[in-house]
């Protein structure tokens, strides 16, 4: 693990950009930004046409590491190329933006309001490949729908327990148990989450932490014993749909957390765009998010 950028993760002022939408996400990811599923015909194309839509947000002057902490990537960007470096060692290299790896394969059927991770049997593999790219961590992404706590909890479980694995393989996991912004028992689903991780940290060994990803909460501030918890090297916050003046608001009442937007950041831009305004769009997206990242 690269010390400048564990160091850049704990203390840099800025935030980190969530890029990886996968197969199921990609579409919807195109359409809004202005492709319709009738201009490609097949996931080669897709996915073509994702990677097009990523690079140029990468390669746009106001993606760089002074406000741009790190970008999580989906496997296909991993394995491509940016202005014909790979896309690892151009973010790195180029714009000092420390990268992170989307793992997960996708969610499990909804089952007692909970959606857990599918399963992951050539996971060591891929983490070889991530460390070997010069990925700095990974994230894995659960869905909390319903404040059941047996489900909850094993959903929080098996998060700790692939980390664990992670942490094994010398990457850094960002642990993603997202609680849906509809859920008619947000609050409740978050106090419950709130106690099953504070019992996964508590399982870590001495030396080792972990990154959470976490839906921005109901009640203002309430993961602040994370934000302070030596077994937890940064809190990040998801959008979860919200917009971005919703989640950019939401997030500066949760003071220490700072963003890992998706949609929010992609909020506006356009295939269409010339660059001028591509970027301009961008940036206005870029200051607004770090912005709020800073209380």
């Amino acid at each position: 693990m690269d010390d400048r950028q564990l160091e850049k993760i704990k203390s840099g002022h800025g935030f980190i950009a969530a890029l990886d939408q996968s197969g199921g996400s990609t579409p919807d990811a195109l359409k809004g930004y202005g492709v319709p599923e009738s201009a490609y015909s097949d996931d080669d194309e897709m996915f073509a046409m994702m990677h097009q839509f990523r690079s140029r947000m990468i390669t746009a002057p106001s993606f760089k590491g002074d406000r741009i902490l790190g970008a999580i990537l989906f496997e296909d960007t991993m394995d491509r190329e940016i202005e014909g470096v790979g896309s690892v060692a151009f973010l790195w290299d180029d714009k000092e933006v420390v990268p992170f790896l989307k793992i997960d394969k996708g969610l499990a059927d909804e089952n007692d309001g909970v959606q857990v991770l599918k399963p992951m049997p050539k996971l060591d593999a891929l983490l070889t490949k991530a460390r070997d790219n010069g990925v700095f961590g990974t994230k894995m992404r659960s869905v909390i729908k319903l404040a059941n706590r047996g489900s909850i909890k094993a959903v929080v479980d098996q998060q700790f327990g692939l980390a664990q694995q992670i942490l094994d393989a010398g990457l850094m996991p960002i642990v993603e148990p997202e609680v849906n912004i509809h859920s008619p028992e947000k609050e409740q689903a978050e106090e419950i989450l709130k106690d099953d991780i504070l019992e996964g940290l508590g399982s870590l060994g001495p030396d080792e932490r972990v990154m959470l990803k976490l839906t921005l909460p109901e009640v203002d501030d309430f993961y602040a014993e994370f934000v302070d918890h030596p077994k937890v090297l940064r809190v990040v916050a998801l959008s979860g749909g919200y917009t971005r003046d919703e989640a950019a608001a939401r997030l500066v009442r949760n003071h220490g957390v700072i963003a890992s937007f998706s949609r929010a950041l992609a909020e506006g831009l356009s295939v269409d765009q010339t660059d001028n305004k591509f970027d301009a769009v961008i940036e206005k997206s870029i200051a607004s998010i770090y912005e709020a990242s800073q209380t």
